[in-house]
């Protein structure tokens, strides 16, 4: 047996997909291409899903189990193994489950991260040793977030979301509140109350308490209860991207889950560390 079949024999049945919170969003314009340009700092989570993922020689393509509210063939993690397949030439197959923890247009990365882990996943797996250019191409087709979860590292962007620098952000703990509602990042960003015109900043010497969410003003008039939850968390509360979902920072957890513990009944709530490398390069690094 070679050493990629003792590695994949070995390699975990589950693969972490983080989540991701934006510390700092600013929209600088309208592109021609219809996207638009940004700022933002990706703060990685040590929480997030999970992705089960099995390799067939069937080259059918399968989500056996995942969140109902998305059906199978609409799901990245379906569309990113069919992109890859469709990319190498690769006959082999997949069936993948999905552990579902990031609330759907909660502005986490839910499903863009799935797509990473699963085109990482997947690349090792079915041995298509795509480089991390030629991956980054597909995920950005498949999403604008999907690159900085394949990049694996808290990053400054800029473009679209895919113009990365890593970075090496301080140790906080955060607590974020989802409100119950989804928000979806098209709508956000076809607003004509959306301003589009953030001076262009430097990473060097820039703090996140600097900066802003330039879409806060739009959820925040069309989303009641996201505005409930900013208020309730006071003036250290962001929105994280286009999403429901809103965190403020702590030094500690257990200061994080002390506010934790007064989070109204009807929202749910959640804390996380936030981590520099993704979870996921730990586990791939046992079939590198």
């Amino acid at each position: 047996m070679s050493a990629r079949a003792d590695g994949a024999a070995m390699c975990p049945r589950w693969w972490p997909a983080p989540a991701k919170l934006n510390l700092f969003l600013h929209v600088l314009g309208r592109r021609e291409d219809g996207f638009h340009d940004l700022q933002t700092l990706f703060q990685l989570l040590d929480w997030g899903d999970e992705i089960h993922v099995e390799v067939t020689a069937d080259p059918r393509i399968e989500r056996v189990a995942g969140p109902a509210s998305i059906a199978p063939e609409s799901d990245l993690v379906v569309r990113a193994a069919l992109a890859l397949q469709r990319a190498t030439g690769v006959e082999r197959g997949a069936r993948l489950r999905v552990r579902k923890r990031i609330p759907t247009g909660g502005g986490l990365g839910g499903g863009s991260s799935d797509a990473a882990t699963v085109l990482r996943v997947l690349n090792r797996l079915w041995g298509t040793n795509l480089e991390p250019g030629q991956l980054g191409r597909i995920g950005l087709a498949l999403g604008s977030d999907v690159p900085v979860f394949l990049a694996g590292s808290s990053a400054w962007a800029e473009g679209r979301g895919e113009r990365l620098t890593p970075v090496e952000l301080p140790d906080t703990w955060y607590l974020i509140v989802h409100p119950g509602v989804a928000v979806a990042t098209a709508g956000i960003f076809q607003a004509p109350e959306l301003t589009r015109n953030s001076r262009l900043v430097t990473m060097r010497g820039f703090s996140p308490a600097e900066g802003g969410n330039d879409c806060e003003a739009v959820v925040r008039a069309r989303y009641p209860e996201v505005a409930a939850a900013l208020e309730w968390l006071g003036r250290r509360a962001r929105l994280s991207g286009t999403g429901s979902c809103v965190f403020a920072p702590f030094g500690a957890a257990a200061e994080a889950e002390r506010v934790a513990a007064r989070v109204p009944d009807e929202w749910a709530s959640f804390v996380a560390r936030g981590v520099n490398r993704s979870p996921l390069d730990a586990a791939l690094a046992i079939i590198a």
